[in-house]
């Protein structure tokens, strides 16, 4: 099978192009866009509306689609100046959808015999039946020819994936407001035990006499200070993140993760490989560390013993791809669905929530992290962080 690969919102988008001509390139205006998490919906579809009028001799071309935001079916559409010879009456009907069928064809132009004047072709972007159809139409006064539905069909791919990526999106930020919300409810649970051992820790210190043991308890009210403030990142798991921006070395954060994960590499004799040339970049570093922490730790428990686990990075002009790889199992298509939601874990004894924060962290960097499989067994966790 081979894949297109489209620049879409910051995002690199990986779809299917089997039966598809060249990818058509798209405008500079939809590869510039920021990242998805700032874009509206609409202003997408209005790109693409665009990038096919331009494409074909079009008199009007419009997409109708379900906004989870809003809760409703809303139509984005990019007229072509109508002249006298054309008739309003007649894009008028056809925004009534009186003629609409339930039965169109998932991502196959459909030319429809509707009205005298225009040639009109249809594109279902939308597989879930649950939803009403969601379509993008095209009136033009001749016929399209081959090359021109095929040109029509890529584009409406790309606009599904970018719907089918929204909603799961959508679905995420819900399912970390919820999260969210449960973590506030039993916070004073947590913090008063928390304060009182610092207390204790602290009155200790005070009262010891050897420094060796004055040392330890130090440590201890330096531990539940860290617990304390992994808590306060765990409760505002839901709100947009306070980020400490400043320039960091990826290298040296990798180096520091594995050095914390030094004891699960020893027991499985397992080998990390990551560049020898450094990368500088500006992120959070105790957060993008948590990110590593998380996907390493993943990486080695899934590697069979004696195995490697590979990082790698990949710089472009408006971004840095980072990907971790491990020669495990791979993961079910069950688990790639469910993988990033909180409390889903295919760990023993694991809570879920570690692959759903570093999802939060990495959003919150305005970047994107997904999860596939790899070809030659294994699995591999990409993430994008914007240069």
């Amino acid at each position: 099978m081979l894949f297109a690969i489209q620049v879409y919102g910051g995002l690199m988008m990986k779809v299917a192009a089997q039966n598809f001509t060249a990818p058509i390139p798209l405008p500079s205006s939809i590869q510039n866009l920021p990242n998805k998490s700032q874009v509206e919906i609409s202003k997408i579809c209005q790109l693409v509306m665009e990038q096919l009028a331009y494409l074909l001799p079009s008199v009007v071309v419009w997409t109708l689609y379900h906004n989870i935001d809003t809760g409703k079916r809303e139509s984005v559409a990019y007229p072509v100046p109508i002249t006298a010879s054309r008739q309003p009456m007649t894009i008028s009907y056809l925004q009534q959808e009186k003629w609409l069928l339930n039965d169109l064809s998932f991502l196959q132009v459909t030319q429809l015999n509707l009205v005298n004047e225009y040639k009109v072709y249809i594109c279902c972007i939308g597989e879930q039946k649950a939803i009403a159809a969601e379509y993008i139409l095209i009136c033009t006064e001749a016929a399209l020819t081959d090359r021109q539905q095929q040109q029509f069909c890529n584009q409406a791919q790309i606009l599904s994936q970018y719907l089918i990526m929204y909603r799961e999106r959508s679905e995420h930020l819900a399912q970390i407001n919820t999260l969210s919300q449960a973590c506030g409810k039993i916070e004073h649970q947590l913090r008063n035990p928390l304060a009182l051992i610092n207390l204790y820790a602290e009155n200790l210190r005070l009262a010891l006499p050897d420094n060796s043991l004055q040392e330890q308890a130090a440590l201890i009210r330096k531990t539940v200070d860290e617990l304390s403030n992994k808590l306060t990142d765990l409760l505002y798991f839901g709100q947009r993140a306070k980020l400490h921006i400043q320039l960091q070395n990826l290298q040296t954060i990798i180096a520091e993760c594995i050095k914390t994960l030094e004891p699960g590499l020893k027991e499985k004799n397992i080998t990390v490989l990551y560049p020898e040339k450094p990368v500088n970049i500006n992120v959070d570093c105790w957060q993008i560390k948590q990110v590593f922490d998380n996907l390493l730790s993943n990486a080695i428990y899934f590697s069979p013993r004696n195995g490697t686990v590979t990082c790698n990075w990949h710089i472009y002009a408006q971004e840095i791809l980072i990907e971790i790889c491990d020669r495990g199992s791979g993961i079910s298509e069950t688990d790639l669905k469910l993988i990033f939601k909180p409390y889903y874990s295919r760990r023993v004894g694991g809570t879920g929530l570690g692959l759903a924060i570093a999802q939060k962290i990495i959003h919150d960097h305005k970047g994107n992290l997904w999860a596939e499989n790899l070809p030659e067994g294994g699995a591999q966790f990409s993430f994008t962080l914007p240069r």
